[in-house]
Order: structure tokens, then sequence, then C-alpha cells
């Protein structure tokens, strides 16, 4: 895997990072597992939905965290909303 220019284990940790930021942002109560996973789907998520649009945050850890974090709030709002409930 390589996303945004990271490998795994810096997905993983840059993942868990911006999952909890963006839990904190959000006001969201989620656990460990949950923010990297949040993180690294939204990064990957939100990475898709730029490319779609033909726009880059640039490349490395940084620019990760950045897409993660933006994609993990995108991803916790869209699910806030599909369930009507704090997520």
């Amino acid at each position: 895997m390589d996303v945004n220019g990271v490998g795994w284990l810096t997905a993983i940790i840059v993942g868990g990072l911006a999952g909890w930021i963006a839990e904190k942002a959000m006001k969201s109560q989620m656990g460990l597992f949950a923010n990297i996973i949040l993180g690294i789907v939204g990064a990957v998520v939100l990475n898709a939905i730029l490319a779609a649009l033909d726009v880059t945050l640039g490349v490395g850890w940084i620019a990760y965290l950045i897409t993660g974090v933006l994609g993990a709030c995108l991803l916790i709002f869209v699910a806030r909303m599909v369930r009507g409930s704090r997520a």
C-alpha cells in the first residue's frame, strides 16, 4: 500500500493521529482502533474525491495527516447524517 507517498506503518500511525484529531474536532467518541480505521479510510476517500476533481494536497506524511483529518471529519459527518445521531 502506498497512499499519498506513505507506507503501511506510517499510514497506521498517521491515520490513528488523524482519526483522533477528527474525533476531538467533531466531538465524537471512538476507540483507538476506530480512530486508526477512520483516519486511513478518510484519507483514502478524500484522496479519491480530490483525484476526481484533479486537486492534490501534496505528498508525504503531513499531506496524509491533513487529508486524513479532513476525510475522517467528512466520514463522521456523513455517518451522523445517515444515522441521525452522534457517531
